[in-house]
């Protein structure tokens, strides 16, 4: 071999391997992937560029809770006494490229359906955008998970005002319409890090869950939230829209506003909520389908359009893993003190392990709708919560 043959060779030799360390893939754990470009210039200089899968997608998280309950009451046997499914939900969520949340929650017991299915852009803090079906944002408690409420059940303002049976006339809807949401966070303190105000501007189709705009008409809802503290937060809610009613063939007002306070401190474990709502809208059951007129005793309560409801509750711990609350729950079907539904609460929250709950509650009611003995009656309650 000449001695220029042995230099082209080792030439050629030096630049093969000089060009297989500068294309070797390099090995990728489990959450990574490699994207090779084909661009003219990675042909020149190739390359290789590594992602994180969590970039991309998240591993998607699947979960689900289950409520069993038992209840009996003192006054008929028309108030579901007896052993009881409450709720068996499923969901699965997780993030697309970082800025964006999805959510899917299924309810199976009784007809299974759809609760909830969002996509979520969360890139900035001050400004969020929600899309698909979701709770509805008005007072403090509709957006909580049954396990953080406190008692039992929800008060009677998420009940009649925010969609759980709404006063029109709305079947249950579980607080939830579909519809867009904008909301974000504020002005975050220097001193302890929280967000000063929290907001929500919400445009809704206005029939509930599972369902098309009817009327095509829209709901608006939105809240405005200021925390001047850490732990407190003093909230406006207001909304406005129609709903329209099938079964009379009318579009009904829902004309609402709500007040409140709430103090939650996880680290001591007190807490303390209180709110106050007025809605003006006729209910579908007082119209009367054969005069075609809004039936007379309806307007003779307070022009048959005005409701309101308020509540106090209040949160205490006991022990490390136990926590009682008690709680003052209002409802006026006409804003009149004859349409008063009052129900006073005691509940017992044993809490042994964070997806395990026992709950011990009794209820007294006192209802002024109702004829004696009927106004008067008492329930008791045992439920359990588990999820996983």
């Amino acid at each position: 071999m000449t001695k220029k043959t042995l230099l082209s060779t080792l030439a050629f030799a030096l630049s093969s391997l000089l060009w297989a360390e500068e294309t070797e893939v390099p090995s990728t754990p489990h959450d990574t992937f490699t994207d090779s470009y084909t661009t003219l210039q990675d042909v020149l200089m190739p390359k290789t560029q590594t992602w994180k899968r969590s970039d991309i997608a998240s591993v998607p998280k699947f979960g689900g809770y289950i409520i069993g309950s038992y209840k009996y009451g003192d006054h008929d046997a028309n108030h579901g006494d007896g052993f009881n499914l409450r709720l068996i939900r499923l969901y699965v969520d997780g993030t697309v490229m970082k800025d964006f949340k999805y959510r899917l929650q299924l309810e199976v017991n009784g007809t299974p359906h759809v609760k909830d299915a969002t996509l979520e852009w969360v890139h900035w803090k001050f400004l969020q955008v929600k899309a698909g079906q979701f709770k509805r944002c008005f007072s403090f408690e509709n957006p909580y998970n049954p396990w953080n409420v406190g008692v039992g059940d929800y008060s009677q303002i998420v009940k009649k005002f925010a969609g759980m049976g709404d006063r029109c006339g709305e079947k249950t809807m579980g607080g939830r319409d579909m519809g867009v949401q904008l909301q974000g966070d504020l002005f975050q303190s220097r001193k302890d890090g929280h967000y000063q105000f929290h907001y929500q501007a919400a445009v809704y189709n206005g029939q509930g869950i599972n369902s098309k705009d009817q009327n095509k008409q829209k709901d608006f809802i939105g809240t405005l939230q200021w925390s001047p503290i850490r732990n407190l937060t003093l909230g406006a809610f207001g909304w406005y829209g129609k709903w329209y009613s099938a079964d009379i063939k009318q579009n009904l007002d829902r004309k609402r506003y709500a007040f409140g306070v709430k103090y939650e401190d996880e680290k001591s474990g007190w807490s303390a909520r209180a709110e106050y709502a007025r809605s003006k809208g006729r209910k579908a059951s007082d119209w009367d389908a054969t005069a075609q007129c809004w039936k007379a005793a309806s307007l003779s309560q307070n022009g048959g359009d005005h409701a309101d409801a308020w509540y106090a509750t209040l949160g205490v711990p006991v022990w490390r893993w136990i926590k009682c609350y008690a709680k003052y729950d209002a409802y006026r079907d006409y804003a009149t003190n004859s349409s008063l539904h009052s129900i006073y609460s005691l509940a017992a929250n044993l809490q042994p392990h964070k997806n395990l709950m026992l709950q011990l509650q009794y209820n007294y009611h006192d209802d002024k709708t109702a004829t004696a003995p009927a106004r008067h009656y008492n329930q008791l309650w045992a439920q359990m919560y588990v999820r996983f």
